[in-house]
């Protein structure tokens, strides 16, 4: 399966091209050992990213877009694929082209993990306890050599401050602050190189509802002010057509469908799809009658082990005979929008143009805290 550009590819468009991701995981069975079997936690998966975008990666826990998210941070060397990086001409590292970092051996990858920073999950076991604010962000300037001496604590106190934290914290250790506040020093870690593009692997799913609000504006204002591009991996749908401008959706470690966040929301093409946006809550009364959850039946496939033809089909109220026997490709469909504009429309479904599936109600307007 080729890639899947955002619109026909020009020259510079493109920041990250993953093509064709594999990354399997060996599990040993039998006696002593002797039989192996594959966890394909993310099997066949190609997507873009272009400079100054949010794209948003979602699906079911253990759907792999978590494991996608660290190959492209190169804390896991994929199975197979390319992830096409285009570090640009002014990179003394490179000659202008893009970067294959699937092919890099751990000290070429030092100058890429500058560019490319992730932001983790759980705030509280991702900031090491015994050691302060300062000595957190600041081994991140050291290590890559980017700041000594006075410098380094004026940096600290400058990064602090892009946050929405006081410098005169920097001194105090993580247990001192909220998991909001953590997650803005681990923010501002993140920041500590200037990054191009930060990969947010669930950034805010373990914070209260009450200040996700205010760590997804922190985040649209970094982008505004410093020309970030993110991946922002997630499984709630309220926070993701918050700050995304398309979306991928996940299921068992393959795309099935992929598109603008509008067009998605309003006009999704995969059952899967459907499901997820049905558990979105609706906060119009007049409209929540209007739209039922609808509850899969069965377990998520298992990726050692998934069914044969496309993967969703034993849970899939739409499904046929051909969708046991046949894995649909992911492939254009035509798509168009409120006005008549035609969009980039990608669906692994193999009725997707005769399906009519129900997307989130325009008039209702999802909030990014989930309230």
């Amino acid at each position: 399966m080729s890639d899947i550009p955002a619109r026909p590819p020009q020259d510079g468009e493109r920041l990250l091209d993953v093509r064709n991701l594999h990354m399997w995981f060996t599990r040993q069975k039998g006696p002593f050992g002797r039989e192996t079997r594959y966890v394909k936690a993310v099997d066949n998966v190609s997507f873009t990213i272009r400079p100054g975008e949010t794209l948003g990666l979602v699906g079911e826990s253990g759907c792999g877009k978590t494991t996608v998210g660290r190959c492209i941070v190169r804390a896991y060397r994929p199975t197979s694929g390319q992830i096409l990086y285009n570090a640009g001409a002014d990179d003394p590292a490179t000659t202008g082209g893009p970067v294959d970092l699937a092919q890099l051996e751990r000290p070429q990858l030092r100058p890429y993990r500058q560019q490319i920073r992730m932001i983790f999950q759980d705030p509280y076991s991702s900031l090491n306890p015994r050691m302060t604010v300062f000595e957190i962000v600041a081994e991140v300037l050291k290590v890559n050599r980017l700041a000594a001496g006075s410098e380094l604590e004026a940096r600290v106190a400058h990064l602090l401050q892009r946050v929405g934290l006081r410098p005169e914290y920097m001194r105090r250790y993580p247990h001192a602050f909220s998991g909001g506040e953590r997650q803005r020093i681990v923010i501002a870690r993140a920041l500590a190189t200037n990054p191009r593009l930060i990969v947010a692997d669930e950034a805010i799913s373990a914070l209260d509802v009450s200040i996700r609000a205010q760590v997804l504006n922190l985040l649209e204002d970094l982008q505004a002010e410093m020309g970030l591009t993110y991946l922002f991996i997630a499984h709630d749908l309220s926070v993701i057509r918050h700050i995304c401008d398309r979306v991928s959706v996940m299921y068992v470690g393959k795309l099935v469908e992929s598109a603008e966040a509008t067009a998605l929301y309003t006009h999704p093409r995969h059952p899967y799809t459907e499901a997820l946006l049905s558990a979105v809550p609706i906060h119009n009364p007049r409209q929540r009658d209007r739209s039922r959850r609808i509850r899969l039946e069965g377990d998520v496939a298992d990726p050692a082990n998934p069914p044969t033809g496309c993967y969703f089909h034993p849970r899939c109220r739409y499904a046929q005979t051909r969708c046991a026997l046949e894995e649909p490709p992911l492939r254009p469909i035509e798509t168009r929008g409120p006005d008549g504009s035609a969009s980039p429309h990608y669906v692994a479904c193999h009725f997707a143009e005769g399906l009519s599936l129900r997307g989130v109600i325009a008039e209702d307007r999802i909030s990014p805290t989930g309230d």
